[in-house]
């Protein structure tokens, strides 16, 4: 049987990761980034993705380099290839298949990325295929083009997949199905979707192919941070013990989460400009949500200081949260203008007055409204009928 595990691993997403740190993060970021992708190139043989950054003036061109990486993939492609003849000559329909996705699994980590995905689709395509093996292609599939970031592939694929577990896919294959699609959705921005299954799939994470757990922690807890309720975001979030296990290794995440909870507003700010800069901004998932992601955040924490009182000044919560007061000022009037937040701006008194809107009454209005666009519809069926 095949190994879904070992075909999910190639090629390294760490190394898209890296990638993108080393043109979008701080100078350390970039070095570090640097350093590791050549690492990783060097270890995967991958020839033809470092081919592809030299011409995008990511590494420098190091010829000796580039010859001993040609050379090892292509004998260890030859290999391969040797093994895929010797499978169609002495063994079953199963180990032929095996040995092609091998084969194909090898070009993806290289960095071949359109042979790996005819290599796949290729056998795919065969009536010897079996479903275990079809999801293992499609995750093979998903990965690449995950990793070279295609949205309409990722998005074709990840339909495929529950197709096909649909069909009868087991536990392992299920869950990491979630996970990846989590990702998918925060990279979408779609963060209700991406709180939901990293709620449902956190116990259960088994995907270190993926990204390691306090990288998936890190992104859920994110999406969870923007759409969850105060009292869920404690209960499913802060206190879950997969996230207190890892939650050393993204202090500032905790500490942004645990800071609003707790109303420690000028804390929350700070771990905020934090998160911005050590996660959202250097996450090829996340980087292009950062200005939406700590907009919503701030207006989290505005309407939460903002319950508790009927009115309060404006140096008051500008000290609150640690800010100055013309800040507060125009942060307040562009939510406020924007109906983000339900308060008025006394500039002669220098107070913010709350006018939290009448639930009951709004729903009192839509009711009316549902109800008249019902009747209005009954009235043209009740036209044509008696036509």
């Amino acid at each position: 049987m095949s190994d879904g595990a070992i075909f999910a691993k190639k090629p390294e997403l760490s190394l898209a990761q890296h990638k993108f740190a080393a043109l979008n993060g701080t100078p350390q970021q970039r070095s570090e980034a640097l350093q590791s992708l050549v690492d990783g190139i060097k270890q995967d043989k991958m020839s033809a993705f470092y081919t592809q950054l030299v011409a995008e003036g990511i590494l420098q061109q190091d010829s000796a380099l580039l010859k001993e990486l040609e050379k090892a993939s292509a004998e260890e492609l030859a290999e391969l290839d040797k093994k895929v003849e010797e499978a169609k000559e002495e063994q079953g329909d199963l180990e032929q298949n095996e040995s092609s996705i091998h084969r194909a699994v090898f070009l993806a980590q290289i960095g071949e990325d359109e042979k790996a995905h005819a290599a796949y689709e290729e056998v795919l395509q065969r009536p010897t295929t079996t479903l275990n093996q079809k999801l293992d292609i499609v995750f093979g599939k998903l990965r690449l083009a995950l990793f070279y970031y295609n949205p309409q592939t990722i998005q074709k694929e990840i339909e495929r997949a529950h197709e096909l577990v649909n069909k009868g896919g087991d536990w392992d294959r299920r869950n990491r199905l979630k996970a990846v699609e989590c990702i998918w959705h925060c990279s979408q921005r779609q963060f209700k979707e991406a709180s939901a299954l990293f709620i449902e799939c956190l116990s259960t994470y088994s995907s270190p192919e993926l990204m390691p757990m306090s990288e998936f922690v890190c992104h859920g807890a994110l999406a969870c941070a923007v759409v969850m309720s105060r009292a869920d975001i404690k209960k499913k979030v802060i206190d879950a013990p997969e996230v207190v296990e890892v939650v050393g290794s993204i202090p500032n995440v905790d500490k942004m989460m645990r800071s609003l909870h707790d109303c420690h507003y000028a804390d929350f700010f700070v771990a905020l400009a934090e998160v911005e800069t050590e996660h959202l901004k250097v996450s090829r998932y996340l980087n292009k949500h950062y200005h939406y992601f700590t907009r919503e955040m701030r207006i989290r924490g505005y309407a939460q200081l903002l319950e508790s009182y009927l009115s309060l000044t404006l140096k008051s919560m500008a000290d609150s949260f640690g800010v100055t007061t013309e800040f507060i000022d125009k942060e307040l009037s562009r939510f406020i203008a924007a109906g983000r937040l339900h308060c008025v701006i006394d500039k002669v008194g220098g107070i913010v007055v709350t006018n939290r809107p009448d639930t009951k009454n709004a729903q009192y209005q839509n009711t009316i409204k549902q109800g008249d666009l019902l009747l209005n519809r009954v009235q043209k069926l009740s036209g044509i009928v008696s036509m």
